[in-house]
């Protein structure tokens, strides 16, 4: 059988790798980071087959560059700087850097780490976990009945839209890592496309603005969209053995300022608990960034949080945008737009409902970093069991530093 490489080009990534990329370019070039696999579904087993193509589509990755067509795409995007396009003229994945096995005494079968510079193992994230679906989903099902059964579903979600029963507001495509297939999410975002199309003028209809894998965004003339991810904060603020972890959000936020002064996007929140994220998210911040994104806990709750934090704050809440993105589909994203439509800017960010809904259960699958700088790093977020750490005493140090600020500082 031929081999088909799953990423055919370095763009195949989500948009907020490049907006971090740059950022480390420049600040923390020299950082070194471990991440860590997992799949947190129960009864999945990867086979030694399935290892190996694994081991064998990230060699086949870590043969791509960027194209100059592609780096002429990214020198047009606003927040690009001329420095890191020249840097990525010259990047290339590094294969040393990963360690895959086989573990058949593993519950999942598949160990899975990489090593080495922050800059080279931030972006192996997205195009490795796209690998891992992909490659499972072909081994272990009959992948043209997946495919069609995709198809099916992807239907009536939009005909649902075009009905007018649904109105959710704008939403982003952000289902790259969880995705069935390049070949599914190439249609899916063809279809976007053309459902944007039909219902342009419509200004009670539903809009996807774009999507964060850049190849396709760039395919399909569709913004490239996202800012942030948990590891920002988390290598940003406890990646320096000097800091204290409890202040990650305010040293990954004036990092990220100095970096993109009035172009900063959306702050995550969730990184170390929403509540003590507010504590360092005052009034310069507040102003700076566009809005807040939601990806734990309860999102009512956390939502009226911000609106009351703004006000409180003296700015107006209906000026900021609260994106939601965690696990939605588009029932749920419906009643979020029906409850802060009228105190806010709303938009969601929809991954797996769009891009891997099937009759086969999706995989729950992550690639977390767990170290920087040969220092453990943790995610304490406002849903139990998200967070990924080999050291569960550094968790532990983690939660007592956030309980004693949250206690003892004024």
């Amino acid at each position: 059988m031929r081999f088909e490489p799953i990423i055919t080009s370095l763009l195949t990534t989500d948009a907020y790798k490049l907006s971090m990329g740059q950022a480390i370019y420049h600040q923390f070039p020299g950082d070194e980071t471990a991440w860590t696999f997992k799949c947190r579904n129960k009864d999945v087993h990867f086979s030694n087959p399935m290892v190996q193509e694994i081991k064998k589509q990230i060699k086949a990755y870590c043969g791509l560059r960027f194209t100059e067509d592609e780096l002429a795409y990214l020198s047009k995007i606003k927040w690009m700087k001329r420095s890191y396009i020249d840097f990525l003229r010259l990047w290339r994945p590094n294969f040393n850097d990963f360690d895959i096995q086989y573990n058949p005494a593993s519950l999942t079968g598949l160990s899975l780490e990489t090593h080495g510079t922050w800059l080279n193992t931030s972006m192996y994230e997205i195009p490795v976990l796209a690998i891992v679906n992909e490659v499972y989903f072909r081994m272990k099902y009959d992948y043209d009945d997946l495919l069609q059964d995709y198809k099916i579903r992807l239907d009536a979600k939009l005909q649902m839209l075009r009905d007018n029963n649904r109105i959710i507001g704008n939403f982003s495509e952000f289902g790259l890592r969880r995705r069935l297939s390049g070949e599914a999410q190439d249609h899916l975002i063809h279809n976007l496309k053309e459902f944007n199309e039909e219902t342009r003028y419509p200004t009670k209809l539903s809009h996807c603005v774009g999507t964060s894998n850049v190849y396709l965004a760039k395919k399909y003339g569709m913004v490239p969209t996202g800012t942030q991810a948990h590891e920002w904060i988390m290598c940003v603020g406890q990646g320096n053995h000097k800091h204290n972890p409890a202040y990650s959000n305010w040293y990954a936020m004036e990092h990220w300022v100095k970096e993109y002064g009035i172009l900063n996007g959306t702050a995550l929140t969730d990184t170390i608990t929403t509540d003590c994220f507010l504590r360092d998210f005052q009034l310069t911040y507040a102003t700076l960034f566009s809005g807040v994104r939601h990806d734990s806990g309860n999102p009512y709750e956390w939502g009226e949080k911000f609106v009351k934090h703004y006000t409180e704050l003296g700015i107006d809440p209906k000026t900021k945008t609260l994106l939601f993105s965690d696990s939605l589909d588009f029932d749920k994203a419906d009643r979020l737009y029906a409850h802060f439509k009228d105190k806010a800017k709303v938009a969601f960010g929809i991954g797996t409902y769009l891009s891997n809904d099937t009759f086969a259960e999706p995989l729950n699958i992550v690639m977390k970093v767990t170290e920087c700088n040969g220092m453990p790093v943790a995610k304490v977020s406002d849903t139990p069991g998200k967070g990924m750490c080999k050291d569960p005493a550094y968790v532990d140090y983690l939660e007592r530093s956030i309980k004693w600020r949250m206690e003892h500082e004024e």
